[in-house]
């Protein structure tokens, strides 16, 4: 018999249903949860996360649906911000949440092939509009997709107000902790009490990095190529050639040896009218802001800044592995301080009320890319009392983005190997493909 064909191009969702669900069990009188300064920095983007489960499931579709809204109404009891609504407060012109048990939304969805056939390379493919659906007044949106061979997809979008990629590493843990009968390990702190010092103090080469702007700037983020949405897997044999020759010298962390490997394919794909190429990286500062380094371990809400290091092309496509990562290094290590943090807090103080965003994300200075680490964050983990996934990776249906955007994060097989989402412009893709080292995603990586 001939082998059946993947029929990518005729992947359609039909959505059969969905819902509210609201907080159960004692929570907080309703209430105004104002965000803090560093909230205000991530504005108000959408952020998905997606995770996919081979079937066949030990219950018919009904019962997995009603065994997640049910653990999930229990988890909300915790995160209860999460079940509010995020409106801008007609005084300060800023973001607030109002926590009201308002609820988050379910939506069921059926696929019409099995999962061996979604083209996983191509993200664009199955984003906004088939296993994303987006709703701006409900900040945290679920849609959970079965397909023919009985295997399902569940997609989390969080609106960026409620925190950042730990905020929601810990929920989602705690939901599949609570669906699978088990304590959480989290105890959610949801003070917000990042405040500037009085009087607010910085250091001026902060606004080399961060800028204020306004939304018409935001839509119109100039993006003279179009860019693609690609998904990755990187096999553990790759990352440790690559830590290896990056570390002639000093031993250089995995991710700083993938940041200047990277770094030195992106100097290749850029036209030379432009003299120098930056690289940016995400921070979580929760280790870094107080003393004690486990006192904010379960924060919710937003604690990011960006390391930005630029250098011309020819030291970027010359330099060693080893050369390009201690760059690398040095950059990162300029902001993963206490001393950076607040007078971030403080530099935001300054420019309130509006909106601030790094100037790279912008577009601003020339192209760009920005990595982000997820090594801790769960994806194995994420057992909702039907198995553990076989991938689970972050995408973002943003349209006009200034930056290539790559976000790592561990394979659901646990073995070492990395799921690569990125954002890229066409030669950049190209580029990252000519060797072995970033292999688009298929299903024969997830063993389907």
């Amino acid at each position: 018999m001939a082998a059946e064909l993947p029929t990518h191009g005729k992947f359609e969702v039909t959505f059969t249903g969905k819902s509210i669900v609201k907080a159960i069990g004692p929570m907080p009188e309703a209430h105004v949860l104002r965000l803090s300064n560093l909230d205000l920095l991530s504005g108000r983007f959408p952020v998905t996360y997606f995770y996919f489960y081979r079937g066949p499931l030990p219950d018919n579709f009904s019962s997995v649906i009603n065994s997640l809204k049910n653990s999930l109404a229990q988890t909300l009891n915790h995160f209860y911000p999460f079940a509010g609504r995020v409106v801008t407060n007609s005084s300060s012109n800023e973001p607030e949440i109002i926590c009201d048990n308002n609820g988050a939304l379910v939506v069921e969805a059926e696929a019409n092939i099995p999962l061996r056939e979604l083209d996983f390379y191509n993200l664009d493919q199955f984003l906004q509009g088939k296993l994303v659906s987006i709703s701006q007044d409900i900040p945290l949106q679920i849609q959970v997709t079965r397909y023919t061979c009985e295997g399902i997809s569940i997609t989390f979008t969080f609106d960026h107000a409620l925190g950042d990629a730990t905020a929601f590493g810990k929920f989602l843990l705690s939901w599949s902790e609570t669906a699978l009968k088990k304590p959480i390990s989290c105890v959610p702190d949801h003070r917000r009490n990042l405040h500037a010092r009085q009087p607010p103090s910085y250091d001026p080469l902060i606004d080399q990095t961060f800028v204020a702007c306004n939304m018409e700037e935001i839509l119109n983020i100039p993006t003279p190529k179009a860019l693609l949405k690609r998904l990755y897997h990187i096999d553990a044999s790759s990352i440790n050639m690559l830590q290896r020759l990056a570390s002639t010298d000093v031993t250089r962390t995995k991710i700083e040896a993938f940041s200047a490997y990277v770094w030195k394919i992106l100097a290749t794909t850029i036209d030379e009218s432009h003299a120098i190429c930056k690289m940016g990286w995400l921070v979580d500062g929760r280790t870094r802001i107080c003393d004690d380094q486990n006192s904010m371990t379960n924060y919710i809400g937003n604690v990011l800044s960006s390391a930005i290091a630029e250098a011309s092309l020819g030291e970027v496509k010359t330099g060693s592995l080893s050369d390009v990562a201690k760059m690398v290094h040095h950059a990162i290590t300029k902001v993963t301080n206490r001393t950076h943090f607040l007078d971030l807090i403080d530099w935001i103080e300054s420019h309130r009320p509006g909106l601030m965003l790094s100037k790279i994300v912008l577009g601003r200075g020339g192209p760009a890319l920005v990595v982000s680490s997820g090594r801790r964050f769960p994806v194995a983990e994420l057992d909702f009392g039907f198995g553990r996934p076989v991938l689970g990776t972050v995408c973002s249906t943003i349209k006009r983005i200034g930056v290539g955007y790559m976000n790592q994060r561990p394979s659901a097989k646990g073995d070492g190997s990395w799921t690569i989402s990125a954002i890229l412009w066409p030669e950049m893709a190209a580029a990252l493909e000519s060797d072995s080292i970033f292999q688009p995603m298929s299903a024969s990586h997830l063993q389907l």
